[in-house]
């Protein structure tokens, strides 16, 4: 990325499949600090302080997992979890199978941006700064949307794999600078 560019991965969402059935009233009773209300959610509500990441554990033996900010965060945290579950007598057959559904990354091009001519030149863009200050953009590869403000921050959300994150922060950027959308 050139010097100026900027990405940092703010959050993953994942689901985790373990192929069987989880007795989430014994992890509720073994396990202290899990939340577990049926009456109000299906799911029991497990934390962990480090990795900070919070995972919604189902009886169907699925989970999400939110709050990772890296890949390997994610397996860290899913790994602690399987095994505080074993420690807590639980027991699990076969390996977690992690599935990444979202990252959302913040980004800085490191420069102003023209909203209103790259809304005009760029394709699957929207930009109704009385509705919302920032122009939605919608990349086709990778397959992420860009929420790019004038100051050159961006929200990228959508993305399956870190990598994503950064080669569209490098592609947008080239992209309005062919444009002559940046303001240097």
């Amino acid at each position: 990325m050139p010097p100026r560019l900027s990405a940092k991965v703010e959050n993953i969402v994942s689901t985790v499949t373990l192929d069987q059935t989880l007795d989430l009233y014994a992890i509720e009773r073994s396990i202290p600090g899990v939340e577990y209300n049926p009456e109000q959610f299906p799911g029991l509500v497990f934390r962990l302080d480090k990795p900070k990441v919070t995972a919604l554990i189902f009886k169907s033996g699925k989970m999400v997992v939110t709050g990772a900010k890296s890949t390997d965060e994610l397996i860290k945290a899913v790994k602690k979890i399987i095994k505080i579950l074993r420690k807590h007598d639980m027991i699990i057959t076969g390996r977690p199978k992690v599935q990444i559904q979202n990252i959302v990354a913040s980004a800085n091009l490191g420069v102003e941006v023209n909203l209103e001519k790259a809304a005009f030149l760029l394709e699957n863009s929207m930009y109704e700064p009385e509705q919302f200050p920032g122009l939605i953009y919608r990349m086709d590869d990778p397959q992420v949307v860009l929420l790019i403000f004038s100051s050159g921050k961006m929200v990228v959300t959508g993305a399956k794999r870190e990598e994503e994150i950064y080669d569209a922060v490098r592609k947008i950027y080239k992209k309005l600078d062919d444009l002559g959308c940046l303001r240097k």
